[in-house]
């Protein structure tokens, strides 16, 4: 693809906006997903107390909660990194462009 200027236009634009987030922003989110349904569970098992006299068929399914919801946190927290698929290749699949050569003023140009 040629641009007005006659330049060739470079086909390969990558935006910055879909990259992966850092390592330990993953890991927050991850910690902080596993708290929160860690706080849910808990929520459920105090239900459980509360309501085992007044409702027993709701107490009973919010003791299943409790009971299953450690499970699930611990399965989504160790679920990993995204997977991203539009990510670009890590390999370089075309020549690199050339190098400008070294300016008159660089150290390691010793003529």
């Amino acid at each position: 693809m040629r641009l007005r200027s006659g330049r060739k236009a470079d086909p390969a634009v990558f935006r910055i906006t879909g990259a992966r987030r850092g390592l330990h922003e993953d890991v927050l989110a991850r910690q902080r997903r596993y708290v929160i349904s860690m706080l849910v569970r808990t929520l459920a098992v105090l239900l459980t107390v509360a309501l085992w006299n007044v409702s027993r068929p709701l107490a009973v399914v919010a003791l299943v909660l409790g009971a299953v919801l450690p499970y699930v946190a611990v399965v989504v927290a160790n679920a990993g990194r995204e997977n991203v698929s539009s990510l670009p290749s890590t390999f370089i699949t075309r020549d690199a462009p050339p190098t400008l050569p070294p300016g008159p003023g660089d150290a390691h140009n010793r003529n």
